[in-house]
Parts: C-alpha cells; sequence; structure tokens
C-alpha cells in the first residue's frame, strides 16, 4: 500500500515542501530510502523501527520503499523520522490516510519513540505557510518556538503514540495555545550616560545607528573603544514583529534557541575572534547555515581588533556591506542569507597600539606602522562610513576590566536614553521619506544611484564643498557618496530636510582613512 505524509526541508533560511511517500510490498523485509537523504536520514530507519515496536505497533516485516520528493534536491536533518513513521504506519494499515490530509509533520524519533526537539523548526514551519498544510505535528519542545508563525495550527506531542493516538481519534492532542504574554522591552543595564567624556565618539556613534552606517574606531588600548562598542544596542529602536520572526528563523536554523529563550526578543549583539574560520563568519556546511554575519542580521557585528583578522575575512564584509545579505555558493545551488547589520569595528593603530598616544611611547618603525594600517585595504575602508579616533581621557580613572570611565568633571554625561530618542526622531523622517520606494530603503545607508541624486541635494556652496574635499582627501566615488549619506543622516538629526554646509563639513571629519593615505602617498 502506498502512503503520502508531508514535511519540509531546508535550504538556507528557506523551506520547501517534501512528500514522503511509503510503499509496502511483498518480499524479504528491507528497508530503502531514496530521494537524495543525507546520512542522519538514512540511518533514521533504525530509529523508525525502533520507535514504532517501542509504541506498541507492529513493524512490517515486507519490503519498504521511502522516496523523498522532489528527489532531485539532496535532503537533510533528522526532523524526517515522525513523516517516514507515519507513512509506514498508513501503509501499514495502523493509520487512516485521510486522518492526515492538510497536516504536515517534523519530528526527531529517540529509541523508546519519544520525539526529540529539532533545529530549524520555525522556518521549516512558515514553508508550510504557502503550501495549504493547515496542521502541523511537531516535538513539544519546538512548539513555543513556532508559536511566533502565523495560518498554521500547531499540535505539539510528545511521542510517536501520543501521534498515533491523535490520529487514530482515540486521544486528541490539543492545539498549541500561541497566545503569549507580550515581552516588555528592557534594555540593556548597560548606558552612555556612564561614559564621562568620549563625546566626538559618542557623536559618531548617534550618526551611525540613525543612519544604519557602520563604523571603526581605532587609538589606543583602554581608551574604552570595546566598552563604547557594547553599548550601541542601548540606543537601538525595539524588534518590530516582522524583524523578530527573521531573526528567530535564523537562530531556529542555527540551532541557538532555548526552551527558556524560544525566539529572539533582542537586537543581536555578535563579536566573532579574529581567528574565526570564512565558513563561522559568512555560512557555510554541506547544507549551508548561516554564520556570524547572519547571526548579526537587524543587529550589530563587533569587530573587535579588526586589522588582526585575516585578509579574506575582511574581504567578506563587502557584499553584506552593500546588499544586506551574504550568499554561500555551493556546486548546484546557491544559498542567500540575510545579513543587514551594523558593521562595528575597533583596532589599534599600530602593532604596539600606542602610535599617537599622549601616554605611552610607540615603539614600532615607521614601516610597521604602514604595513599594520595597510591591513585594512581601500575597498573597506571605503565601506565603512565613520572613523573615528578614540582618544585617552585626561583626568580620568579606569575601574575593572575594560571598565566604565569616570570623569571628575561634574557635569552630566549623555545616555542611551537621550540618545535612543534622537535616534528615533532621525529613523521617523527616514520612514516617511522613503515610503514610496519600491527598493526597500529603510535607512540612508542604502541610498544609492538615483536615490542618492534624488534625496540628497545640494546647493553651490555644498557642491564647492565637496569638490575642494575630494580633492584634499583624495575620495574616489563611492567615498563622496558615503559623504553625502552620512551628511544627509546628520541632517535628519537636526531635522532639516535641507543638507548645508555644516553637515557635509561634520561628514568630513569622519574620513581618517582617506586622509591618511593621502599624507601617505604625499610622503612617497
Amino acid at each position: 500500500m502506498l502512503s503520502k505524509v508531508h514535511t519540509a526541508a531546508l535550504f538556507g533560511i528557506d523551506a520547501y515542501l517534501v512528500t514522503v511517500e511509503t510503499d509496502l510490498t511483498r518480499g524479504l523485509p528491507a528497508f530503502y530510502m531514496v530521494g537524495l537523504p543525507s546520512a542522519t536520514i538514512r540511518e533514521s530507519k533504525e530509529r523508525v523501527r525502533s520507535a514504532i515496536i517501542n509504541s506498541g505497533r507492529n513493524f512490517p516485516a515486507k519490503r519498504i520503499t521511502v522516496n523523498l520528493a522532489p528527489a532531485a534536491n539532496r535532503k537533510e536533518g533528522s526532523h524526517f523520522d515522525l513523516p517516514i513513521a507515519v507513512g509506514i504506519l498508513i501503509s501499514n494499515g495502523e493509520i487512516c490516510s485521510s486522518a492526515v490530509l492538510e497536516t504536515g509533520f517534523l519530528g526527531e524519533l529517540s529509541l523508546d519513540g519519544r520525539l526529540v526537539k529539532v533545529e530549524g523548526a520555525l522556518p521549516l514551519v512558515t514553508g508550510f505557510q504557502k503550501t495549504g498544510i493547515k496542521k502541523l505535528i511537531l516535538p513539544s519542545a519546538n512548539a513555543a518556538e513556532t508559536a511566533i508563525a502565523k495560518g498554521v495550527e500547531i499540535i505539539p506531542a510528545e511521542s510517536l503514540f501520543d501521534v498515533i493516538k491523535h490520529l487514530r481519534g482515540e486521544k486528541r492532542i490539543p492545539i498549541y495555545n500561541k497566545e503569549r504574554k507580550k515581552r516588555i522591552s528592557v534594555f540593556s543595564e548597560m548606558d552612555f550616560a556612564e561614559v564621562r567624556g568620549q563625546e566626538t565618539a559618542k557623536r559618531a556613534i548617534l550618526i551611525a545607528v540613525s543612519g544604519g552606517h557602520s563604523i571603526y574606531f581605532t587609538g589606543p588600548p583602554g581608551t574604552g573603544k570595546t566598552m563604547l562598542a557594547r553599548r550601541i544596542p542601548t540606543i537601538m529602536p525595539p524588534l518590530s514583529q516582522e524583524e523578530m520572526l527573521e531573526l528567530t528563523k535564523i537562530y531556529s536554523i542555527a540551532g541557538l534557541l532555548t526552551e527558556k529563550e524560544p525566539f529572539v526578543h533582542a537586537r543581536p549583539f555578535r563579536t566573532p575572534h579574529p581567528t574565526v574560520t570564512e565558513a563561522a563568519l559568512a555560512g557555510g556546511g554541506r547544507i549551508p547555515k548561516p554564520g556570524e554575519m547572519s547571526l548579526a542580521h537587524r543587529g550589530v557585528l563587533f569587530l573587535d581588533e579588526f586589522p588582526e583578522f585575516g585578509r579574506r575575512q575582511i574581504e567578506l564584509l563587502r557584499q553584506p556591506l552593500e546588499t544586506g545579505e551574504i550568499s554561500v555558493e555551493r556546486t548546484e545551488s546557491r544559498a542567500v542569507f540575510p545579513a543587514d547589520f551594523l558593521l562595528v569595528a575597533a583596532g589599534n593603530p599600530c602593532k604596539c597600539g600606542f602610535f599617537g598616544d599622549s601616554m605611552r611611547l610607540c615603539t614600532c618603525s615607521g614601516n610597521e606602522i604602514r604595513l599594520y594600517q595597510s591591513k585594512l585595504s581601500g575597498p573597506i575602508a571605503d565601506r565603512i562610513d565613520l572613523q573615528v579616533r578614540v582618544e585617552r581621557e585626561e583626568d580620568t580613572e579606569d575601574f575593572g576590566d575594560g571598565g566604565l570611565i569616570y570623569s571628575s568633571k561634574t557635569e552630566k554625561a549623555t545616555g542611551s536614553r537621550e540618545m535612543r530618542e534622537a535616534v528615533a526622531v532621525a529613523l521617523d523622517m527616514q520612514k516617511r521619506r522613503y515610503q514610496k520606494e519600491t527598493e526597500g530603503i529603510l535607512t540612508n545607508a542604502k541610498l544609492s544611484g538615483k536615490s542618492l541624486i534624488l534625496y540628497c541635494p545640494l546647493d553651490r556652496s555644498c557642491r564647492r564643498l565637496m569638490q575642494e574635499a575630494r580633492r584634499t582627501f583624495a575620495l574616489s566615488e563611492r567615498g563622496c557618496d558615503r559623504v553625502l549619506k552620512v551628511a544627509r543622516t546628520i541632517a535628519d538629526l537636526a531635522q532639516s530636510e535641507q543638507i548645508r554646509e555644516e553637515h557635509i563639513a561634520e561628514a568630513l571629519q569622519y574620513r581618517m582613512f582617506d586622509l591618511s593615505r593621502r599624507k601617505r602617498s604625499e610622503m612617497g
């Protein structure tokens, strides 16, 4: 008897429908599996056999053939266990085929028949939404994670025994209650108010978050670069429902969700080590999974000790900085992961770290300094909008490891709340300005081509200033565009629709790399 049961398979962040076809025929007992199953799926025959027997059902002593359609796509994942087991039970007459109409299945089976949590449950569930599948039976441990999805009834089961009882109509499993308490946005205990001084760096951070601009901090060790970076999420707006769903899908595929935290509710802050591999940074694997760039989607990717990263790892940043996504190429296909993050990088100005420091003498030679700084290639430097030197604050005391900097000055430092309010005003201006754009422009950093000309018009004095700056800083075309985008954000923070000279002048202050390259070229 032939049976058909529906499940899904992942490729990248997307899922596609898979039909598990099971056929039982007379002959010597055998279990064949076709349709490009991975080793994990091929091993499921042993788990399925034991789970069915330990659930009190007979395992058919027949020739069993299981086909995973479409057969041309390679499948991977332990979640095929449950649909295969259900298919065998239908073919063996244990379950009526009409009981699985408009129903999808996913779940890993233990040998005693319990259903085990699987990775990537949320994107698998969202993959069913466009297929006409209205109900989905899955492990109870995945129920909370998938509750954020809409359009599919979630039926959480503890074991194969419960699934059989449910499908036979003997004991129905209640639909998972998707109502959950609304999570109140709780910002980090860290606050920019703890940082005394560093107003130039804090101003650059405000601009970066307000317009989605990448930022680079350079300065001697102990000046607070990491401390500043870790507080950036405290001024970013809360995640929208769509962003929360998108992030939870990514983290579900990566296997980073827990029962305590079944969905992502805060903007990520990822800090990969300089020794990170290319696959870990960009994503990869035989069946591609997201890397650090995708895990930082809608949040912050902080690359500390930036010059210490390998050249190939640094060059991987080009695509996501331009397009907001990263593609992982394979022989027969290509997986695309979202990677629209705020790049925050930090590094020392030289190998010893004290070039230009007011308190300690640099021990590097001129050639060593040039070699160290050249690790940041021109194309990548062009793509970093804001380049800031973090100086050592005078009359300060350090507390703790990478501690908070407190000043003896009495004036109150700018805090996260004030900065967050300024960011909200600037983002609201951009939302209204670009609401009719079809290219998905959300922030000034995404402007390009005609949209840059349309939304960043300059009067005569501003054009003259840009021409002079181009000669002084030896700006490339991309560099000029970046200056205009930053100036547009500075104007938004001032609630000005017109870009003025002072906005461009401030934006030019953050092109440190261009000026240093010009000086090096003049020195020969």
